[in-house]
């Protein structure tokens, strides 16, 4: 009797090298979309905070950091599209990493229905700023914006890295011309709010710990994304250090951007008109420093941000997916590669359909303004989950060389450790003063967790029977030679 061979399993892989160095600075840039977020958010971070929103923003900024410096070296460990679904799968225990992967997924997709909203928004606002309010149009031209921007996913990551490299310069130079701009005009005494003073940058103007972790979890969803370019690690000419690196700058830029126009906005607008701007808030900001044009031109800004990001989110989930799928914790489909494209093909239809149906039922939730502020502080519970996850499983999985060097202590453990601690006592805090949506969305996601870990047990042993994750061998080999004083080492 002849015995028939096992099939061979295919081997997906995604495509290496379609992104450079600088194309990861950009790609964590517009990850976080600064004028998105500027737009979608201020209102209702200074709803949350008052003028003590700069102060959130920094508060919030220094952790963040941590946290990006421990994404940075657990790429430098471990190459992966997961990056801290496998990570925090291989440092803690592989069920912590697959929430980790998880409350990014459900996080990203939920985040279609905030981003899409501001895309369609910008869009109408620029032949009529009265329909900007107009929910079914936003949603309609939103829509339609998330499908172009998946097909543009779909299509390959060399692509996506050229359109945003065009989008994110453009939208950064408009940002940096108003960010004088609006110095200037706030200088010159043009301005209905409160003059600017550095005690907004203190903690003294938040209303007790509460006000300060409600405004927290808003700031932590300002940041977000510039963790892409570690799920495009993978795609990236010499990812294991590149990749982190891109994250690290990324945060800095976004985080000096954020100040300036949130400080901007809270000098020269009035209170009334922040709380009112339903997600139109720098065209408005536009129109006071600039009259005539400014408004129009921030508009732009920000709907090339939203572009940006609904295409980095889209990265990022898809990769996530295709992490899990390759290790059989999800069905195996979601871990195939477009053999054409070399891109999770079947994730981004998968997830494509799943946001329309979530962002056009949206629609019939409330305002713009309500569905804008729900899923922030929804989607900031997630963050501050998976993101305190990854900065733990830094910390364990250098412990052997935190102590060699001061650099060591302060960049694996000190600041991370800090980062971590930080993201837990918000998302613990956060939780009684949320509302019931809030709740249902944020937790009840992650609850669902559950069921593929169930289901995908047996079929994911590779995956939870990993071995834990390693040192670079580069970064052990040099403390090597420190300690024993070898001169080969700078």
């Amino acid at each position: 009797m002849t015995k028939v061979a096992p099939a061979r399993e295919e081997h997906h892989e995604l495509r290496a090298d379609g992104i450079t160095a600088a194309g990861s600075i950009v790609m964590a840039v517009a990850g976080s979309a600064p004028a998105y977020s500027i737009a979608a958010t201020t209102a209702v971070l200074i709803a949350a905070a008052g003028i003590a929103g700069p102060a959130a923003l920094l508060g919030c900024g220094i952790p963040m950091l941590g946290i990006a410096w421990a994404f940075s070296y657990l790429g430098r460990a471990d190459v992966n599209a997961g990056a801290a679904y496998s990570w925090v799968g291989r440092a803690l225990h592989p069920i912590l990493g697959f929430f980790a992967g998880w409350a990014l997924v459900v996080s990203a997709t939920i985040f279609m229905v905030a981003g899409a909203l501001p895309a369609g928004a910008a869009t109408v606002g620029l032949f009529d700023e009265k329909a900007a309010g107009n929910t079914l149009l936003v949603t309609v031209v939103g829509a339609v914006w998330f499908l172009i921007m998946a097909a543009a996913v779909l299509v390959g990551v060399r692509v996506t890295a050229r359109a945003q490299w065009i989008m994110s310069t453009v939208e950064v130079a408009i940002l940096v011309l108003f960010a004088i701009l609006a110095i200037v005009h706030a200088a010159t005494g043009h301005h209905q709010g409160p003059s600017f003073d550095w005690s907004w940058l203190g903690f003294s103007h938040f209303n007790g710990i509460g006000g300060f972790v409600a405004a927290a979890l808003i700031a932590a969803f300002y940041y977000w994304g510039w963790d892409v370019s570690s799920n495009l690690n993978e795609e990236t000419k010499n990812g294991r250090k590149a990749a982190g690196r891109g994250g690290i700058i990324g945060v800095i830029i976004v985080f000096l951007l954020f100040e300036v126009f949130t400080i901007a906005v809270e000098v020269i607008l009035p209170a009334k008109t922040i709380a009112n701007s339903n997600g139109n808030l720098l065209s408005i900001l536009g129109n006071e420093i600039w009259p005539g044009i400014g408004g129009k031109i921030l508009i732009i800004a920000v709907a090339l941000s939203t572009i940006a990001t609904l295409e980095t989110t889209l990265i990022q989930v898809t990769r996530t997916l295709f992490a899990m799928g390759r290790d059989h914790t999800i069905p195996l489909a979601f871990g195939r590669a477009n053999k054409r494209w070399r891109t999770p093909a079947f994730a981004t239809i998968v997830v494509t359909c799943v946001s329309l149906i979530l962002f056009v039922g949206s629609n019939f939730l409330g305002s713009i303004g309500q569905i804008l502020s729900d899923a922030v502080s929804s989607i900031g519970l997630q963050i501050a989950f998976y993101y305190a996850l990854a900065a733990i499983a830094v910390v364990v999985a250098y412990r052997r060389i935190v102590f060699k060097s001061v650099k060591n202590f302060i960049f694996i453990a000190l600041w991370p450790g800090l980062g971590a601690i930080f993201m837990v006592w918000i998302f613990i805090a956060a939780i009684p003063a949320s509302t019931p949506i809030v709740i249902a969305i944020g937790l009840g996601a992650l609850v669902i967790g559950v069921i593929p870990i169930i289901v995908f047990w047996r079929k994911g042993k590779g995956y939870y029977g990993r071995r834990p994750l390693e040192l670079p061998e580069d970064l052990m080999t040099s403390q090597i030679a420190i300690n024993t004083n070898d001169p080969r080492v700078e």
